[in-house]
């Protein structure tokens, strides 16, 4: 199966499998919580790894067998012992303290970690050198990747760029803040090539970002490796959201200098600009402030700024020198494509939006334009459109998965027969897939899912050999030894994440696989899950898609008149079957059932609220298929409008359900508003069929999906 990646990270950011929209995850007191940390620790691990041999087994043989291990590796490390006590000595900032448990901590597994959190007490006063040696101390650590990444963040938010540049090659593993931070030591270090490693993420992205890549893209207008023309792109982009600062110092190094005061002005009164506007010379600046003008009306209406759009370009075209070149026309029927695509959760979906995406067509889109016009395209099925939204991207987003099965899609529609032929390979060649694009293209072509082939609900044999070595492993010897403890969880999900990264960069599969079947047989199956999803063509269902409660939920599932499938769809994708998980807007329980609908659950059923019972596993469940079965009838007995129902409720997934007529649903799934709610929607899709050839009830994921009718 192979698996698709997220950006990576191991700082403390908790992505559990292949779904970076997933709610994040905070975990009640299982353990002792000895120090405030975020729970969440991003995905980990890109590299290509060769397809594991495996052969299925029962898990009674493999827990004989594991006995004979206890002793080997890092078992009888003590360490762990004081791990607590040192977390709460550092959650107090008591430095004397910390310096006694790197002394009683030294030589074991967890010796680092009261060094780091004395260092870290007060990042900005410890030297290169001292950083240096403790991850020369402890290579290839989670603790000496964090403490680099911390140091380099600190030191660039100082402006301490010499710093920055001497610890840089020891960073292994970056995230976006982190290689914000590396560009900026290097920009400010004489080294503009390497400072141009991160252009890419920052130079025309209009979204909200770290504020050291803000920094670093404003810095980038100096450096001597971008052209003007990079800049007229970005002056453009930050003209539509109104950044001043950037217009003008952009604008000055094009030649082309606008005041402050010039923004300010038309910041107070557009309308007064645009009525002076055909007054003004034909200049630069004027095209540049006519966007900018344009943007602002546009940020207080769409249609207002189309209006005035429409009104200016008929006046323009009557005088024999026009004030709006061509670039500017194309470039404000853009701004307001962004904006109505922005209001499509408010105002419905129109095809206004492809039209004046249509209208803005050029070499220069960035990757937010073209996903915009990708998606109004594809909402309204216009596959000439949805053919010129992909070709706007860049040449690595094209070859995605969800980019080639939309290109596969609008080639499919096509009179052309090579463009037909064409759609059938692209489609063979996504189906080799079990994702959500790859179980879609299969039926296609033809294929059907079968979880036998992937060896159904038996768990994969494990040689003695690699049973050892995961204890022998320091990573996940650490891992084990935090989940045994009194210790936060989220720090065994970090060092568990961390040794999955470090197996798949060595191409240990097999390591990989023995670490999730032993955590599997421990309870531990949210990591189980997370292994098996990084792996990249490692298959074990059983691993990957555990059943447990099944007798509740096929149960409960009955009774409430659902799937039992769509339930392990729903319940692996909120919860990863983490029962006392809890998120960040009060979400609990595997099927992660808010506390105002567990009343309304209860009031319906009859029984009073408990919060205690209706967290627990058994009345989670029940509550969570029921509320299933509820929202599935208010919704036509749609699973994927119910599905987007379950996620951002039932108002919004009707509000995103066409006006008139029906639609494929894996076209209103593509175009649902909410970010997390359309990759919810997908990857609950995708859990379902897999489960539902698991319990013996394979269902294809378009039958499942169905069709979407228009909104009653």
């Amino acid at each position: 199966m192979t698996k698709s990646r997220v950006a990576q990270s191991i700082r403390d950011r908790e992505s559990t499998s292949q779904n970076d929209y997933l709610k994040c995850l905070k975990f009640s007191t299982l353990r002792v919580s000895a120090l405030s940390v975020a729970t969440a620790v991003s995905m980990l691990g890109l590299s290509q790894v060769a397809c594991a041999e495996l052969t299925w087994g029962d898990s009674e043989s493999y827990q004989s067998e594991n006995s004979s291990q206890q002793n080997s590796g890092y078992q009888q490390d003590t360490s762990v012992n004081s791990f607590t006590a040192a977390a709460i000595a550092a959650d107090r900032g008591d430095v004397n303290a910390l310096y006694n448990y790197e002394q009683s901590m030294s030589g074991g597994l967890f010796a680092m970690y009261p060094t780091y959190w004395r260092m870290n007490q007060d990042l900005n006063s410890q030297s290169t050198a001292a950083i240096s040696q403790f991850v020369r101390q402890y290579p290839n650590t989670l603790m000496a990747e964090k403490l680099v990444t911390d140091f380099a963040e600190t030191k660039a938010a100082t402006n301490d760029y010499a710093s920055v540049r001497q610890v840089a090659n020891l960073i292994t593993n970056p995230d976006a803040t982190e290689r914000c931070a590396i560009a900026l030591g290097f920009n400010n270090g004489g080294d503009t090539m390497r400072a141009m490693a991160a252009k890419s993420e920052v130079w025309l992205t209009t979204l909200k970002q770290p504020a050291l890549c803000d920094q670093l893209a404003m810095e980038m207008n100096n450096n001597p490796l971008i052209s003007n023309q990079d800049r007229a792109s970005r002056l453009k982009r930050m003209l539509r959201i109104g950044k001043t600062g950037d217009i003008m110092a952009l604008s000055s190094r094009l030649g082309t200098p606008i005041a402050y005061s010039a923004l300010s002005e038309i910041q107070l009164s557009p309308s007064a600009y645009f009525t002076r506007f055909s007054r003004e010379p034909a200049s630069q600046t004027n095209q540049y402030l006519y966007l900018y003008a344009l943007g602002r009306v546009a940020d207080k209406s769409y249609r207002e700024a189309a209006l005035q759009l429409d009104f200016d370009i008929k006046q323009d075209n009557q005088r024999s020198a026009k004030l709006l070149n061509d670039e500017t026309r194309r470039y404000a029927h853009r701004i307001i494509g962004v904006k109505r695509m922005n209001h499509n959760t408010d105002d419905g979906f129109n095809a206004e939006a492809v039209d004046w995406f249509r209208n803005s067509l050029d070499d220069d889109f960035n990757f937010e334009e073209a996903e915009d016009y990708a998606m109004a395209a594809i909402r309204f099925g216009r596959w000439d459109d949805v053919v010129e939204a992909i070709s706007k991207m860049d040449p690595e987003t094209q070859k995605e998965k969800q980019w080639q099965y939309w290109l596969a899609r609008a080639y499919e529609q096509s009179s052309d027969n090579n463009k037909r032929n064409t759609a059938k390979k692209m489609y063979q060649n996504l189906a080799k897939s079990n994702e959500y694009y790859g179980l879609m293209a299969k039926d296609k072509v033809g294929q059907r899912f079968d979880a036998s082939r992937l060896g159904g609900s038996n768990l994969p044999n494990v040689s003695p050999a690699d049973r050892a070595r995961v204890m022998q492993d320091q990573h996940f010897a650490r891992a084990f030894a935090l989940y045994n403890a009194d210790a936060s969880r989220a720090y065994a999900n970090r060092e568990w994440n961390w040794a999955v990264k470090q197996a798949r960069d060595k191409r240990d599969d097999n390591l990989i696989v023995a670490a999730a079947r032993q955590a599997h047989d421990m309870g531990w199956l949210d990591r189980a899950i997370y292994a098996i999803d990084n792996t990249d063509r490692v298959d074990s269902l059983a691993l990957s898609h555990p059943m447990p409660h099944q007798d509740a939920v096929v149960r409960y599932s009955q009774s409430a008149g659902i799937d039992p499938a769509w339930a392990y769809g729903i319940m692996r994708q909120e919860s990863r079957f983490v029962t006392a998980a809890r998120s960040n807007v009060g979400a609990s329980g595997l099927m992660q059932v808010m506390p105002d609908t567990a009343k309304y659950i209860a009031r319906n059923l009859g029984e009073t609220y408990s919060a205690s019972r209706a967290n627990s596993g058994d009345t989670n469940i029940r509550y969570g298929t029921w509320y299933m079965g509820d929202i599935l009838g208010k919704l036509n007995q749609q699973p994927v409008l119910a599905t987007a129902g379950y996620n951002a409720g039932p108002n919004n997934a009707k509000r995103w359900q066409p006006v008139y007529g029906s639609l494929a649903a894996d076209q209103y799934v593509e175009s649902i508003a909410f970010p997390e709610t359309r990759n919810y929607v997908k990857h609950v899709m995708e859990n379902a069929t897999i489960y539902s050839s698991l319990l013996g009830r394979g269902q294809p994921i378009s039958q499942r999906m169905g069709t979407i009718p228009a909104g009653l």
